[in-house]
């Protein structure tokens, strides 16, 4: 099997003990995963199964959507209800207009300061580390996009948003800046992940149904082809002679007959006729070739 699976992450459990799991139920080693969920939240994690682990650097960056609640009043260390209460405050109403005034602040390219909990590593260890000794380490702030954050419901001291984001964005802290805006403090109580690199919450399964379907021999039919897993690339299809070259490693040049547009920054997915993907190539036009980034051999 190789492809992609898109899991619905329940509650409780880390990405990586998610991974651990589909390697049990599906007794396959080589199985990884892009853009770590924290252990409270849940939905979308896109696992790569075998040579579906070649294209798991496509999956690093683009777009995450999410629905999310925070509470205010109440700060925290690790800013989401898994940390120790750090400070308290009895100030937590607000009118409708000034919360929405504060969340537009948000909005947009803005500079985040990764929270001390978290998977960032300083000189090779992971910051949470360092913090669960009492070591807080702060990183320098980050440019992220936050293209979307809309309220969608408000019963204070709670709020719940939406939010469209780049990658490497933390809702937690989010969360954590809008408190401090309003002055009261604030942490984020329950996160779900909506979409994840144009994979949608609709297109997962929950670690029961992989065991159940697995156990029935249809798991192919959820999960996502290689030649499938990139919507958002280039493709060509390959003559019989191109790919012939592409088996051998021989390297490409616009005289193959390639083409690609900006759209992709460049990158190619080539298929055979039999539409399996043999290749990932990247346009590198000063030179007039293409560089590989992945060949599949059937």
């Amino acid at each position: 099997m190789d492809g992609i699976l898109i899991i619905n992450k329940p509650e409780k459990i880390t990405s990586a003990g998610v991974v651990s799991r589909l390697k049990k139920i599906l007794d396959i080693k080589k199985i990884g995963h892009t853009g770590t969920l924290d252990p409270m939240a849940t939905g979308v994690l896109v696992c790569c199964i075998n040579r579906g682990t070649k294209l798991a650097r496509f999956f690093l960056t683009g777009t995450k959507k999410y629905e999310a609640e925070l509470k205010l009043g109440v700060e925290t260390d690790t800013q989401d209800m898994l940390g120790k209460v750090i400070s308290e405050s009895d100030v937590t109403l607000f009118s409708h207009e000034k919360l929405k005034s504060v969340f537009k602040k948000f909005k947009g390219n803005i500079k985040q300061i990764p929270p001390a909990y978290s998977a960032l590593k300083h000189n090779g260890i992971p910051l949470y580390k360092f913090a669960r000794k009492g070591e807080f380490i702060q990183k320098p702030p980050r440019d992220v996009c936050i293209s979307r954050l809309c309220i969608t419901n408000i019963q204070l001291p709670k709020i719940s948003f939406e939010v469209d984001c780049s990658s490497g964005t933390y809702i937690r802290t989010i969360c954590f800046d809008i408190g401090r805006e309003l002055g009261c403090g604030a942490h984020l109580v329950k996160l779900k992940r909506t979409e994840s690199c144009g994979f949608s919450i609709n297109d997962a399964i929950t670690l029961e149904e992989v065991k159940k379907i697995s156990l029935q021999g249809d798991l192919q039919k959820k999960s996502i082809s290689l030649s499938d897993a990139l919507p958002f690339m280039d493709e060509y299809i390959a003559s019989n002679a191109l790919t012939e070259k592409i088996r051998h490693g021989i390297v490409l040049t616009k005289q193959d007959g390639i083409i690609s547009s900006c759209k992709t920054e460049g990158f190619i997915k080539i298929l055979n006729k039999e539409k399996n993907l043999i290749a990932i190539v990247h346009d590198n036009e000063k030179h007039g070739i293409f560089k590989y980034y992945g060949v599949f051999h059937y």
